[in-house]
């Protein structure tokens, strides 16, 4: 299985997480110059921008690093500001290792 399949795996399990917390899914792979966002969620009148990582013989997590948050916040301005969203809005993540979920809400530099 290669890596797209895996991250595209591990997206459909946070996709489901986030559902059964009662977050929409408003869209996945979010591309813009420079970055990407895997899924924006929306809840309670705040948007949530939201990278998984997932894996099994390693910690996912490590692979969050500050550069990774700010190509996410970049992307975050660019989705509103294309969008006219003006509304609250924070960077999340979801870590999947060995089918525990992580959920790390309003992750900061």
């Amino acid at each position: 299985m290669n890596s797209k399949t895996k991250g595209n795996m591990g997206e459909d399990t946070a996709v489901e997480f986030l559902q059964n917390k009662n977050y929409t899914i408003v869209t996945r792979n979010f591309y813009c110059k420079g970055g990407e966002i895997d899924i924006i969620a929306y809840k309670n009148g705040v948007f949530h921008f939201i990278e998984v990582k997932s894996g099994i013989n390693f910690e996912p997590v490590y692979n969050i690093t500050p550069q990774k948050i700010k190509r996410i916040i970049k992307c975050a301005y660019f989705y509103m500001k294309k969008n006219k969203i003006n509304e609250a809005f924070c960077i999340d993540a979801i870590i999947i290792k060995n089918e525990k979920i992580d959920f790390l809400e309003n992750l900061t530099l």
